[in-house]
């Protein structure tokens, strides 16, 4: 296979790649049958109930006194009324390039409803579908000092001599709150309530485009897979009912992600429901019994921030898969792994990308070279192909077997040059989504006009540079193509490429031509030691 022929199994092999993912997001959905204990969510009700029966939510107050909280990394804002976080900002990351504000994760107001909920029901729950529990606390707005490694916000509430202290614990450097109740029973009798905790989303619709897609919506993990997403469509069309263990839900959205870890070690209910306006995802734990005159604390943790990998597998079992590299994943953690060591010596994502390109064009060098040398071997034995064509021209299965056989004489592999091209376009896939997943790239500057290389080039100057390489790469290839037609497709295979590379992450595109670059030399290199040797001077003539 010569290297113009090489270029169309690559333009196959990519196309081929945006369509297949472009299906999955559009047509693949898992489609679980709903169960007959569903959480039901009726007339505008943020309290789930394991009844099937309609619930109207008949409290007219939808919110209490808002307190803030601020950490080194994160700004909470927290209602008293039942205890829900309703904002959330990233105080290391920017809403914008070169932004001074901080990216908001999660918000209540009318462009959008993002919350984290939770609270107690069960036969004495202090949270029902009509009134949510009022929480107490002195004091309006909370902030970790220096010297500080944790700061506690307790809330507090008494009902009927049931004493319940929920406390929010921020950690310096952590995105993980931890969430926990302090249940005290003076009732006069033993009580019974089960803890639950929810992801409020507004319903969106679902968007996306060929070379950049994104996700927002729904996920979760479980006994029996250890990551799933569950979108908008899918809770719309069956509530998701599972039991187990280990396990967390999550709402995901492009590069953040908000997750409800419940105790690992209790039987935790997951579910999901819709109405018109909202989706919910979220768990019931077990119902506690707590005797009079005994306390019991239940614990949960809700992780609000970036998709921090190492932190993340450190918080719950396979929270950082959120961090969704596709079926690449075996490809793309150790490419991200080396690209974040490289970035450490250099300090500069752009040169990191060089860096991890040349090291996989190093690698891969010896079957470049191999690629190569087939290549000239073929260009040798094209007089003898000639012969066999003209002498078995009809006799199509006689012309195939003597071919083999001068191949297997001259120690030749038609389909030498196949292998790297199969070998990179998984590569250049596990790039492509650790580009569209990994937050450390998110608004990372390379050089001059590159100041965000998770973005499209702003000039669209490193895809016209990568277009130009393909052209060069192209007619430096020492064979032409025969077939009009095929000349005629390889002619506009690098303008091609061009305008699909214009919307994709500069950091991808600079990958591309760094690679073409680095192709060149190599292809150099090779021709020249093969000259020396007459094998490529011998194939030309």
């Amino acid at each position: 296979m010569n290297s113009k022929r090489s270029l169309l199994v690559i333009a196959l092999l990519f196309i081929s790649f945006l369509v297949y993912q472009q299906w999955q997001i559009d047509y693949v959905l898992p489609k679980p049958a709903a169960t007959q204990e569903t959480t039901v969510v009726n007339n505008g009700s943020d309290t789930p109930t394991s009844s099937s029966t309609a619930v109207t939510n008949v409290d007219n107050q939808t919110t209490g006194r808002v307190i803030s909280v601020e950490s080194d990394v994160l700004s909470l804002k927290i209602d008293t009324l039942g205890g829900d976080i309703v904002d959330s900002n990233l105080l290391k990351y920017d809403a914008t390039l070169n932004s001074t504000t901080p990216f908001s994760l999660m918000q209540n107001d009318n462009n959008l409803v993002y919350v984290a909920q939770s609270g107690l029901i069960g036969k004495n729950g202090i949270d029902t579908p009509a009134a949510r529990a009022q929480y107490q606390i002195s004091g309006d707005s909370f902030k970790l000092e220096d010297g500080q490694d944790q700061i506690k916000i307790p809330l507090t509430l008494e009902k009927d001599g049931v004493q319940v202290i929920k406390t929010f614990t921020l950690s310096r450097g952590s995105y993980a709150v931890e969430v926990d109740y302090q249940i005290t029973n003076h009732s006069g009798q033993a009580i019974e309530l089960q803890p639950y905790a929810q992801i409020k989303h507004t319903l969106v619709d679902h968007s996306t485009n060929l070379a950049m897609p994104t996700y927002t919506g729904g996920a979760y993990s479980s006994s029996e897979t250890n990551y799933k997403k569950y979108s908008f469509e899918d809770m719309q069309k069956a509530n998701l009912s599972i039991n187990t263990k280990p396990g967390w839900v999550a709402l995901l959205q492009h590069y953040f992600v908000t997750a409800w870890i419940p105790d690992q070690n209790a039987e935790n209910h997951l579910y999901s429901s819709t109405n018109q306006q909202f989706a919910f995802i979220g768990f019931r734990a077990p119902t506690t019994v707590i005797a009079d005159g005994s306390s019991q604390t239940i614990n949960s943790k809700l992780w609000t921030g970036p998709k921090l990998q190492n932190q993340m597998e450190t918080v719950a079992p396979h929270l950082d898969l959120t961090v969704d590299y596709g079926w690449a994943w075996f490809i793309a953690k150790p490419l991200f792994k080396l690209l974040q060591f490289i970035q450490s010596i250099v300090s500069n994502w752009g040169l990191a990308i060089i860096g991890v390109t040349i090291v996989v064009k190093a690698i891969l060098y010896p079957l470049t070279k191999a690629q190569y040398t087939s290549m000239a071997k073929m260009r040798m034995l094209q007089p003898r192909m000639q012969e066999l064509r003209e002498r078995f021209g009809e006799d199509k299965q006689r012309m195939s077997q003597e071919m083999m056989k001068m191949y297997k004489e001259e120690k030749v592999n038609p389909l030498g040059g196949c292998l790297p091209i199969l070998l990179q376009m998984p590569i250049f896939i596990a790039l492509y989504w650790t580009f569209m997943e990994a937050v450390e790239l998110r608004h990372a500057p390379f050089f001059g006009w590159i100041q965000d290389l998770s973005a499209q080039d702003p000039y669209y100057i490193l895809p016209l540079l990568m277009g130009g390489s393909m052209f060069l790469l192209q007619k430096m290839s020492p064979t032409p193509v025969a077939d009009p037609t095929q000349q005629k497709i390889m002619t506009f295979m690098p303008v091609v490429f061009t305008i699909f590379f214009l919307w994709f992450p500069a950091g991808l595109v600079l990958y591309w031509l760094v690679s073409n670059v680095i192709t060149i030399i190599q292809q150099q290199l090779i021709y020249r030691g093969l000259e020396k040797k007459g094998l490529h001077s011998r194939g030309k003539k």
